[in-house]
């Protein structure tokens, strides 16, 4: 079978270089010297893991996540700050203390559930809730991660950064300082605004009269969600259901494409795992968990260089930007890999018996080749006889090449016309698929070579012993590249919950209410009602499904 498909292969170059010479392509291909290293297939080693302090696949999720509420729950700590604009027609909303509509700094939020939690009233007398539209497009400034949640682990170091050029913890509750400040600082640049998160997404507005209208100003029924110590789950069940209404609004933006009334500019994008940028984090990071990473121990140097980039992305020329569409460059990565990568691990973790052994590793190849399907040229075949080759897989090395940059071949070429941020973007997507093919491409050769692939059918079946561990190692492989990527795709309930329940992630600051009849948790101090957000599942979030109707749980 392999000879006979050697012999194809042959022919076929030759007649398609006899195509070649007769036609005239419409487009002239790259020459290969524009990509000494993409051609050298000495430089793509199957066995060659990523370098243990490599941020491309953290620039890349974290970029990929922006302004969806799930992942940056469940990593609360921001490391991406990115330009926006919030367009016209936008309608904003704001929860009134009293009868007065606000002439400079405030708050609005996205979504009506979240404002009307911070509209002041009694049930006598109601509270006022504004309602307003966006008439020019407002210029803003996100920071990711859980922004608003005013916690001392880091969720704020951001912020601070940019208002003050040092992280000022003894200020974690001082709003009106941090919004007045922060505006301050984007007076120059012209900025509106500051887009955040806590238990939905929230805008600070630098000035209430500029850039919006009023829609309605209405004097409404009182929910009562902002009484009572924060950590007491109020008993009335109307005002339970309110707050759960709230947490329920943040599940439509929960995932991509995540809050779509605000429009990021990729091409600004200044990230904290930017190693060239912030090389002081680097050391800061080693031997930590990704929860454990903090932009707290930033050199001043490195403050300065952020702040640098800053300036230069918010006083630059729109035209100077490639025009490419970087959320979806992102996005197409994760769609291609994640249900694919994820419903193979849940293959490899089925225990087999010798008898389903070999079909069930056919499988699994299937699968692999579909992966690989565009990328596998014709000619990448084991040799018959050379041990090394079979050993290192260095005949698979074109695939793994054409799979790894078939997403940034075409990008690469652009070069010099890439903003700092959109070369820091490219070699993200370059780091992230250079491993998720390797991993692929690893798999799916060793598959050939014990005899497991359905194209090329072994003389005689391999041993059960053979095949095992080659599960084995797949399954190693395999769920070494998962955690390494770690998307929050795969960060789900499973099983999947009920149709009166919904997937959640424990959320600043609902998500500290203890279960009803249950007791709560132990406070971080004596001096303190907050549950310590370094322990359990406020470290490590993880999902469960709760109700959505009565009796609530959280």
């Amino acid at each position: 079978m392999l000879a006979a498909r050697k012999a194809v292969t042959v022919w076929l170059f030759l007649a398609f270089e006899r195509i070649l010479t007769a036609q005239t392509p419409l487009l002239s291909h790259t020459p290969p010297s524009s990509y000494p290293v993409e051609n050298d297939l000495g430089q793509w080693d199957l066995h060659k893991a990523p370098a243990v302090n490599a941020t491309g696949h953290l620039v890349f999720d974290t970029a990929n996540s922006l302004l969806q509420h799930w992942a940056n729950t469940r990593y609360r700590i921001g490391h991406t700050i990115v330009p926006g604009t919030v367009p016209v027609g936008t309608l904003l909303y704001h929860g009134a203390s009293g009868p007065h509509i606000p002439t400079a700094l405030d708050w609005v939020a996205v979504e009506p559930d979240h404002s009307i939690a911070f509209c002041k009233g009694s049930i006598e007398t109601g509270c006022w809730h504004l309602t307003l539209a966006v008439t020019q497009p407002m210029k803003v400034l996100y920071f990711d991660g859980s922004s608003a949640a005013n916690l001392l682990e880091g969720t704020m170091d951001t912020q601070d950064l940019v208002a003050w050029s040092k992280m000022k913890p003894e200020w974690v509750w001082n709003e009106k300082q941090r919004i007045k400040d922060l505006c301050k600082w984007g007076q120059k640049y012209g900025l509106d605004g500051f887009v955040r998160m806590e238990v939905n997404f929230e805008i600070m507005i630098c000035d209430f009269t500029s850039h919006m209208e009023v829609v309605s100003f209405l004097n409404i029924e009182s929910t009562r969600i902002g009484g009572g110590p924060p950590t007491d789950l109020p008993e009335d069940p109307t005002t339970v259901h309110y707050i759960f209404e709230l947490v329920h609004s943040t599940s439509w933006r929960a995932n991509y494409p995540g809050e779509t009334r605000i429009i990021l500019d990729f091409s600004g994008l200044v990230s904290f795992y930017d190693t060239a940028l912030v090389p002081s984090l680097v050391p800061r990071r080693v031997g930590l968990e990704r929860w454990d990473h903090r932009v707290g121990g930033i050199s001043s140097e490195d403050v300065e260089h952020v702040r640098d980039r800053l300036d230069q992305v918010l006083t630059r020329s729109p035209v100077t930007t490639s025009g490419i569409d970087w959320k979806t460059v992102l996005r197409v990565v994760v769609d291609r890999y994640a249900s694919r990568l994820d419903f193979m691990q849940h293959l490899l973790n089925m225990t087999l018996d010798d008898r389903s052994i070999f079909d069930h590793a056919q499988q699994i190849q299937r699968r692999l080749r579909t992966v690989l399907l565009p990328y596998t040229v014709f000619s990448a075949l084991p040799p018959n006889t050379s041990v090394t080759a079979n050993t290192t897989n260095v005949w698979a090395a074109p695939v793994f090449r054409e799979c790894a940059i078939s997403h940034t071949a075409s990008i690469v070429t652009r070069g010099t016309t890439l903003m700092p941020s959109e070369r820091l973007l490219l070699q993200a997507v370059r780091e992230t698929t250079h491993e998720i093919c390797r991993i692929a491409t690893k798999m799916w050769a060793s598959g050939m070579i014990i005899g497991v692939d359905p194209f090329y059918p072994p003389e005689q079946r391999p041993e059960a012993d053979h095949i095992h561990a080659l599960m084995g190692e797949w399954k190693e492989d395999l769920t070494r590249l998962i955690s390494w990527l770690d998307w929050s795709a795969w960060v789900t309930c499973r099983p999947a919950c009920d149709f009166e329940e919904m997937c959640y992630l424990p959320t600043w600051p609902y998500g500290f209410f203890p279960t009803p009849g249950e007791p709560h948790q132990v406070p971080r101090n004596s001096a303190s009602l907050w549950p310590d957000p370094n322990k359990g599942e406020w470290k490590r979030p993880q999902p469960k499904c709760i109700r959505r109707r009565e009796p609530y749980n959280f």
